[in-house]
């Protein structure tokens, strides 16, 4: 069974003003892997995503899935 792993990392990143580089140094991996992850074509180790988490303060729910998030633009400045 082969299913993707989808993950906010870039939006967090960007929410935080932290880029691959320091990101990468900060998880001890090499900083083209967290362009891999961002990009889907690679998922972390349980190990990596639970650190990536503790990084950014968050849940691992709120980093990784096994289904796409919603578009940040979805329902945004809508009213009901």
């Amino acid at each position: 069974m082969s299913e993707s792993v989808h993950n906010r990392i870039a939006l967090l990143r960007a929410e935080q003003g932290v880029s691959r580089r320091d990101l990468a140094s900060a998880l001890g991996v090499h900083y083209q892997t967290v362009g891999y992850l961002e990009r889907g074509e690679n998922s972390p180790s349980l190990d990596l995503a639970l650190r990536i988490a503790e990084f950014f303060g968050v849940p691992v729910e709120a980093v990784f899935s096994l289904r796409p998030f919603p578009r940040v633009s979805d329902g945004a400045g809508r009213s009901a």
